[in-house]
């Protein structure tokens, strides 16, 4: 009888305190975490953009995949082509303006590897740059992300943000 009573009592511990902030943000929270990936890319749908001129890859994203969420997280697949025309593909996160998560890789015939990994910091100037191009140039103009999957597609096309790339001016005093 006593350990019935032990029972009842362990049903009956307090639990954690919730906070205001993690009742509201428990659903945001969650869906971060459980991200499913888009249809793989179809060719028609990538977008190329440019990395440095010491990449060695060729990088697009999908611009069916782009997506902002309420979260504040970009969301796209990335496509890395390499010199020998394999291509790499990733549903990647990036939460503006340095950091990046990758959700899945794909395997061949189009399905999808679950990878899930943390957010991780990226740095400029590594073999990674093409996280840094996109932040800078395409999805954080001011460090803030894009607003909606339009705008990052806008500016995958005309190759930079409008925000971010300026325009060369003629600086001369001509009349």
């Amino acid at each position: 009888m006593r350990w019935l009573l032990v029972l009842l009592m362990a049903g009956c511990a307090p639990t954690q305190p919730v906070s205001d902030w993690e009742r509201q943000n428990r659903q945001r929270l969650v869906s971060e975490d459980t991200a499913a990936p888009p249809p793989y890319p179809r060719p028609a749908d990538l977008i190329e953009f440019y990395v440095s001129p010491t990449a060695e890859f060729k990088y697009f994203v999908d611009a069916r995949s782009l997506s902002v969420g309420a979260d504040r997280i970009v969301r796209f697949t990335l496509v890395a082509r390499s010199p020998s025309g394999v291509d790499n593909v990733s549903y990647e996160g990036m939460r503006c303006p340095r950091e990046h998560r990758l959700y899945a890789v794909a395997r061949a015939g189009g399905s999808w590897s679950s990878r899930d990994s943390d957010w991780r910091e990226f740095a400029r100037g590594t073999s990674l740059g093409w996280q840094y191009a996109l932040a800078h140039h395409f999805f954080c103009p001011h460090r803030d992300p894009i607003r909606s999957a339009a705008e990052g597609v806008d500016a995958l096309r005309r190759g930079s943000h409008p925000s971010v790339y300026v325009e060369p001016k003629n600086l001369g005093g001509g009349n």
